[in-house]
């Protein structure tokens, strides 16, 4: 299975970049995924959505056209979302304006979300309600809420972890595995046939 870590924070250098790259870390020690692609929404400026999307302008195939197929390419998306005043960042909603069926229907994704305090809770609940509708992915059960984020995953050894910090890198790991497993069984639903995106383009 190949995943996509989507690192949805505007700031360069972000604490959503740094989980981003302690779960590219993670899946490339684990069996049966590929190594990730990271796309990261500080540093991969994407223009806001306008209707030249729709209608196929170049200027937006060569901007899009390399985000679209290494999406395709992937089983699965852990999408890392920082909580900006209590909302998801505009970028990571500006992701999901772009990204369409083609390249997430019907494949499940592992929701991360980030807090420098004790917030963390209303991306989540942003995501599941308004991020699906028309690319039609699927949010697993499972999500994972890192709080005090900047006193975690800032150390590789595991004297100096402290039970905070390894709770969390456990119930990544765990809810990883559960993702990879919701991979597996949803690829079987792509190819099934059953699938019809050209008579119903758009949920309701």
């Amino acid at each position: 299975m190949k995943i996509a870590v989507i690192s949805g924070s505007h700031r360069a250098n972000s604490q959503s970049r740094k989980v981003a790259d302690f779960i590219c870390k993670q899946l490339g020690e684990m069996s049966g995924f590929a190594e990730p692609w990271l796309f990261d929404l500080a540093t991969e400026k994407l223009p806001l959505w306008d209707e030249g999307v729709w209608s196929g302008e170049e200027r937006w195939k060569k901007i899009w056209q390399p985000v679209s197929q290494n999406l395709k390419a992937c089983d699965g998306l852990v999408v890392i979302a920082p909580e900006y005043a209590g909302m998801v960042p505009a970028a990571l909603k500006n992701f999901f304006l772009l990204t369409g069926n083609a390249e997430v229907g019907h494949k499940p994704a592992l929701i991360v979300t980030v807090s420098a305090g004790m917030g963390g809770a209303y991306p989540n609940m942003e995501l599941r309600a308004s991020s699906y509708k028309n690319n039609r992915i699927l949010y697993i059960p499972d999500h994972v809420v890192i709080r005090n984020v900047e006193h975690l995953m800032n150390v590789a050894h595991d004297g100096d972890i402290t039970p905070e910090d390894q709770y969390i890198r456990g119930r990544l790991a765990y809810s990883l595995g559960v993702l990879n497993e919701y991979a597996k069984a949803l690829k079987v639903v792509r190819e099934s046939g059953i699938i019809d995106f050209k008579t119903y383009p758009n949920g309701m």
